[in-house]
């Protein structure tokens, strides 16, 4: 047994992705894999209902935990508080209780410069990222002062370093990083912790974007002095489990930087 055995964790975009070479591609799978080791029950939200039915079947099979797949598409033009109130509620129904909230799940038109990007390509990097994560917060927030449990978000360097092509995404991942740090203010008296991660793992979404814009992807992802790029479970994943101990909690609003599986507090 786990030290999260009895917990229940809600992780967005979390449907298995692999790479070419067939290992785990997507930093939400990774995340899921490393807390259903501790024997944590899982809620994964995704828009693709194949791959969330997938990481189930694999995670529920290895690991021998329940887990609860949701199709669930924060967009623009939706009623996106409905959606995510329809995946808290069948949280609930089955697990009873929140423990942890990961929002991961992030889509963008990465590669297309500023002055070309279109009103769509900026709503889907908006919605998908910064109001999925404002809405999950939302909904989650009273389950989450039960538990005294943790939020753990997702940034990008392309926010802190303004990277070429990627001006939706930053604005959205910088977007997430305000919210973080003022949801660490105000729930702290609340005893929940909340953090951002901001990682730079080799995913099939970043193996994607170095086939389709090479310049940008040369220009943007640099490979870190360690040698390699984070590994999705090993290494985020841990990361994400290690800031939901109940022994062992950063300070709430920090964020740490994952660069080739060394982690920071800056």
């Amino acid at each position: 047994m786990g030290f999260l055995t009895g917990r229940t964790a809600i992780i967005t975009g979390g449907g298995r992705s692999v790479l070419s070479d067939g290992r785990c591609g997507s930093i939400g799978y990774g995340i899921a894999t490393a807390y259903a080791k501790e024997g944590a029950n899982l809620v994964i939200t995704g828009r693709n209902r194949k791959k969330l039915e997938d990481a189930k079947e694999e995670l529920e099979r290895l690991y021998g935990i329940q887990v609860l797949a949701v199709q669930a598409d924060v967009s623009a033009g939706s009623d996106n508080e409905s959606v995510v109130a329809n995946v808290i509620k069948q949280t609930m129904e089955k697990f009873g209780r929140i423990d942890v909230l990961i929002n991961n799940a992030q889509a963008s038109a990465s590669g297309v410069t500023l002055a070309e990007h279109t009103t769509d390509q900026f709503d889907l990097a908006l919605y998908s990222g910064l109001y999925a994560t404002f809405y999950y917060m939302k909904a989650c927030y009273p389950y989450l002062k039960e538990t005294e449990g943790s939020v753990i978000n997702f940034a990008s360097g392309a926010g802190l370093f303004g990277n070429f092509g990627q001006c939706a995404y930053a604005a959205a991942k910088e977007g997430v990083r305000g919210l973080t740090r003022v949801a660490a203010t105000e729930w702290g008296k609340d005893n929940i912790n909340v953090n951002i991660i901001c990682p730079l793992a080799w995913t099939a979404q970043l193996e994607n974007f170095e086939k389709t814009y090479p310049e940008a992807f040369k220009q943007n992802v640099k490979m870190p002095p360690i040698g390699h790029y984070g590994d999705t479970e090993k290494e985020i994943g841990r990361v994400c489990v290690q800031l939901a101990s109940p022994d062992f909690k950063y300070m709430s609003g920090e964020t740490i930087t994952l660069e080739g599986g060394m982690g920071q507090r800056p």
